[in-house]
């Protein structure tokens, strides 16, 4: 028994050195102004990357293609950057000014732009994190490229497949084809993925539009064409640092003009002196929590519990959207669309302007008296210290500077889960930072026990705040997991937030050291489960519950405080 605990105590700590060596050859990488991913400059990440296997990219250390750790990927990269060769990382050099069109990934928020047929340029407005997250993801996609080429070449490249050869006669010359053919280059696709028709069909309908339905045959040609050139014509693909963005990185550039446009707007409805609570959440679940009753009478009358919010998670249900915003712009909303770059919008809600009659909150007759709401869309990993650190410091007026009374800030968001499955909630107590000595204990003014009772599992204890999702594997989650750490989950933003909380309320002064916290997360998924993954798909209906009682949780204690 002994001997198994220290073996996996071994393989914990070779994928802990594994994330140390990607993360000191990324920031190697990032101040030495470029590389090439699949040359010897970039040959410690791929080791890295190869030795971690995280969960979330499955099978990339196999001769097979990873599909749905594919899938996962391209979502969060621009369209067509698998036919460029070079890549080049940003900063916001005023791109949105030319004539180039931005290309915003499905799943990630960021402007990129094809500059010409071998060049795509990608925006970074939120950190290291991104960088980091940005490089992972074509890390992997430049490795899956190249198991492609050494299962369609012949003879050191003399020669390709007929199956290579049929897919590059139906893409170059952009033929259309029946729905026989197609199944057909399916077939011929199995055969260079290494994977089932079953499997090939399943990620075709996956990547499938109705502009381009044959997607899927286009990205695996480009992918392995690209690898091709590499090996056979010494084409390097390349990654590259822009100047600006070198300078910049760190320095809160983003967050600070995001956060003195928030005070500016409390300044010009005269709320900076009002009792504050900021709350980082999604955009829906605040709004709709006070407003949807009220805006939606005839609606929710024959809805019970949490029916209205379904309805309105709902892809079909816009209308009643725009009705429930229409509603709450009149009663105390005021939207701040983001145009730092940090890409991180904002609502303020006046609660003194709010109808309370649906609401079972007690609503003060003294203005002053009656909170403002600072709702903030996600940040992304490390740009959660940076945006709550420059929204904790004074506003700098003409005549005086103003502290903002902030009361609480509470964080909402999804999280991995590593005991219980996808849509359970997880309450921390601390924060520990992967990578780091730094730990972050708290007072949670959430409880378990004010989850329970809403019909999915809830759990206490302490969440990793981990370097990036997209790095984990099992062997290390299990250490966490079993040990005395007591980990129930892991995340990216919980530490950054606490270190920012912390510094400013115990060290700075700029907040009351009475400043309450509360954290919860509903699970995303579980990573030590397979086919629970990050990359087996999104939580569709299974949120709303736990993102809605936890919503209004923490509602209750704000009005009620």
């Amino acid at each position: 028994m002994q001997q198994v605990k220290n073996i996996d105590r071994t393989r914990a700590q070779e994928s802990t050195n594994a994330i140390e060596k990607l993360y000191i050859s990324m920031r190697h990488l990032f101040s030495r102004g470029f590389y090439k991913p699949m040359g010897v400059s970039g040959e410690t990440l791929r080791k890295s990357l190869l030795l971690l296997r995280p969960e979330i990219y499955g099978s990339i250390a196999e001769e097979r293609v990873e599909l749905n750790g594919l899938i996962y990927v391209i979502e969060r990269l621009p369209e067509g950057i698998e036919e460029c060769q070079f890549i080049n990382l940003t900063a916001d050099e005023g791109y949105k000014n030319s004539h180039f069109k931005p290309i915003i990934p499905p799943k990630r928020r960021r402007n990129c732009y094809r500059i010409d047929k071998d060049q795509m340029n990608i925006e970074i407005t939120r950190g290291r994190s991104e960088i980091y997250d940005i490089l992972t993801h074509l890390t992997f996609l430049f490795i899956e490229s190249h198991k492609i080429q050494n299962r369609v070449t012949i003879n050191e490249g003399e020669n390709f497949t007929r199956e290579w050869k049929h897919l590059e006669d139906v893409i170059l010359h952009d033929k259309v084809i029946s729905e026989k053919e197609k199944e057909v280059l399916i077939v011929h696709l199995g055969n260079i993925l290494g994977r089932t028709f079953n499997e090939v069909l399943a990620a075709y309908k996956v990547f499938s539009t109705e502009k381009n339905p044959h997607k899927f045959f286009k990205l695996i040609y480009w992918l392995g064409k690209l690898a091709i050139y590499e090996v056979l014509e010494s084409k390097k693909r390349t990654i590259t640092f822009s100047s600006v963005l070198v300078e910049e990185i760190g320095h809160h550039i983003y967050g600070e003009i995001w956060a003195n446009e928030i005070k500016n707007v409390l300044n010009h409805y005269n709320l900076l002196e009002r009792p504050i609570h900021i709350i980082s959440a999604n955009m829906h679940s605040v709004l709709n929590s006070i407003y949807a009753k009220n805006a939606l009478q005839k609606e929710s009358i024959s809805k019970k519990d949490f029916d209205l919010f379904q309805l309105l998670s709902d892809k079909k249900s816009k209308e009643l959207q725009e009705k429930v915003k229409d509603f709450a712009l009149r009663n105390g909303l005021i939207f701040i669309d983001d145009n730092s770059g940090t890409n991180i919008d904002v609502q303020i809600i006046d609660t003194h302007k709010i109808n309370f009659d649906i609401l079972s909150f007690e609503k003060r007759e003294n203005t002053e008296e009656n909170p403002v709401i600072i709702v903030m869309d996600y940040a992304f990993g490390e740009q959660a210290y940076e945006t709550m650190d420059e929204l904790l410091k004074p506003y700098i007026g003409e005549s005086k500077n103003i502290h903002l009374d902030v009361k609480s800030v509470s964080i909402m968001g999804k999280a991995g889960i590593l005991e219980g499955g996808k849509g359970d909630i997880m309450i921390p107590n601390a924060h520990i930072f992967e990578g780091t000595a730094d730990n972050y204990p708290f007072e949670n003014e959430l409880k378990k026990e004010d989850l329970e009772g809403f019909g999915v599992k809830v759990f206490d204890g302490s969440m990793v705040s981990v370097l990036g999702t997209s790095l984990q594997n099992k062997d290390l989650l299990k250490f966490f997991h079993d040990s005395t750490w007591n980990v129930i989950g892991l995340e990216m933003e919980g530490a950054h937030y606490q270190k920012a909380i912390q510094s400013a309320s115990r060290i700075r002064d700029n907040i009351s050291k009475d400043v309450k916290v509360r954290y919860a997360y509903y699970a995303s998924d579980n990573p030590l489960e397979t086919g629970a993954t990050l990359a087996s798909g999104g939580l569709g209906m299974t949120g709303v519950v736990p993102t809605y009682a936890i919503t209004q949780k923490i509602l209750e204690q704000i009005f009620n405080s």
